[in-house]
């Protein structure tokens, strides 16, 4: 990463008031001087900027609306959402910006550091976008900003092409300060934790909870483009699925850094990023919720359980699981508990449709599950009061809920948690189902024969007007589905022969 400006070490060590300081130009606190014979030639010779393509964005007037609703739940009040800045990963160097999610569904900005400002105005609000303006190359920002200078980062949109590709007037970052001076002293709300000039502008306010919490209320129904946006996340994240079904002789060959690698090419290939850190898990790692070292070995007679979702260029993730076989094949043991997951999935997946409790799938799922562990002769209480809210003793070997709402986050609209969990699925909700059974290797109430087995199965399901569509569908889950799939797609098929 050959980004250091190494020459700027050999700047003199002379003061502004140096006899040869006429000689320098002073960029910033903490920077060295800049020689005014470089400033000069940097400063001139170049063609006009090349205009930045700013086409209407396809969800402009779907802002627009979410901004119309915020508006008719906060009158009087003004609103202030900003997006946050960019995050240091290491020193001098930061992480890849992604825009803060509230500030993303009401505005569709993609600039680290830009606010969103709705000041009440009549029965309304005025928005405003505060947005840094393109460099004009008549100060030195564009090359000595090694952050933002277009030097450095590449052109981006200025305000005009900002407002016009977005639909929101805008004003310049320079100006966001004096604003909130002004609105410090009115009834301002904001969202909190996101930028720190925001949160020492402004006053905390007992109804930033409350936007927050709205926001959140807001974006649990997704309209038409959110739900494209979605389904095209989910038919990249399938295509990274069968990635990594072609290179599991190389995974058997160097682990599961391979399977990660291979599903995040994708993702970046397809899409933004991934939505989450990838869950590679072979082995006994199956039975680890989270496990996102990816670092263990892929072997020939593992399952292995990929849980990871593709975030589309319009930061909408999918967020799917599937457990399958290295081998290409089962072993009786495997599938015996692949299938208890699957007939939990499919028993959750049949109450998944408007009015149902948004707990429904969970309370079906856990029924047939701990069925099934007293089956299997693991659980050895009657599954009638094992699964009692007071005992609830099969969460040993499940321990998680079966959903959670998915969106632009992975773990979605979590501000509006306690509603959506006590309350009932609506037409526009997407969620994920997604039992599991985790039978730890050290787990002495498991028979020997399933130990270290780790079984999920993932989908993203759509609530409509007449159920529900699962928007993964397509990717197998019966195992002779699977086993077929593997045999087609790997170079192994089901022989192991490499």
């Amino acid at each position: 990463m050959a980004t250091d400006d190494s020459d700027a070490a050999t700047a003199p060590d002379v003061s502004e008031d140096h006899p040869e300081s006429e000689r320098w130009i002073w960029i910033g606190p903490h920077e060295p001087p800049m020689p005014r014979a470089l400033m000069e030639l940097m400063s001139s010779g170049w063609a006009p900027l090349p205009d930045v393509a700013a086409p209407r964005h396809p969800a402009a007037d779907n802002f627009e609306a979410r901004r119309r609703a915020l508006s008719q739940r906060f009158s009087g009040r003004n609103l202030v959402i900003p997006t946050g800045p960019l995050k240091v990963r290491s020193n001098d160097v930061d992480y890849r910006f992604r825009p803060g999610t509230d500030f993303f569904w009401l505005s569709g900005g993609m600039d680290p550091n830009s606010v969103l400002v709705m000041e009440a105005d009549g029965g309304g609000h005025r928005a405003t976008l505060f947005v840094e303006p393109r460099n004009d190359r008549s100060t030195h920002e564009f090359f000595t900003d090694h952050r933002y200078g277009e030097f450095w980062t590449g052109p981006r949109m200025g305000l005009t092409e900002t407002s016009q590709h977005l639909g929101v007037a805008t004003a310049p970052l320079a100006d966001l300060q004096a604003h909130l001076e002004r609105l410090a002293g009115a009834d301002t709300v904001t969202v909190r934790a996101m930028d720190a000039r925001i949160d020492a502008a402004l006053p905390a306010a007992g109804a930033d909870d409350e936007l927050l919490t709205a926001l959140s209320e807001m974006r649990l129904v997704k309209d038409g483009f959110e739900v494209t946006m979605l389904q095209q996340a989910v038919d990249s994240t399938i295509r990274a699925f069968e990635d990594v079904v072609k290179a599991l002789p190389d995974a058997m060959e160097s682990g599961e850094r391979v399977v990660e690698g291979v599903f995040n090419a994708r993702a970046r290939i397809e899409g933004n990023d991934v939505g989450y850190d990838t869950i590679a898990a072979s082995g006994a790692h199956a039975t680890v919720l989270h496990w996102t070292r990816n670092d263990g070995d892929v072997n020939y007679g593992d399952l292995l359980l990929l849980d990871a979702g593709v975030e589309c260029r319009q930061l909408y993730t999918a967020d799917i699981t599937r457990t399958i076989p290295v081998s290409g094949t089962f072993t009786p043991e495997q599938r015996e508990i692949y299938q208890l997951v699957l007939d939990a999935q499919n028993a959750a997946l049949a109450e998944v449709k408007p009015g149902a409790p948004f707990m429904a799938p969970h309370r079906a799922a856990m029924r047939v599950l701990t069925e099934g562990l007293h089956r299997l002769g693991i659980l050895t209480v009657d599954p009638a009061v094992a699964i009692r809210r007071d005992m609830i003793l099969h969460r040993r070997w499940t321990i998680h809920n079966t959903s959670h709402m998915l969106g632009l986050d992975v773990h979605d609209c979590l501000n509006a948690r306690d509603t959506y969990y006590h309350g009932a699925l609506q037409v526009g909700n997407v969620l994920t189902v997604e039992p599991g059974l985790y039978l730890q290797a050290d787990d002495l109430t498991v028979p020997e024969r399933y130990r270290g087995i780790g079984v999920r199965i993932e989908d993203d399901v759509l609530v409509t007007g007449d159920g529900h569509r699962n928007l993964s569908e397509a990717l197998p889950r019966d195992p002779d589905d699977i086993e077929a799939w593997i045999a087609r797609l790997s170079r192994t098929g089901a022989t192991g022969t490499v």
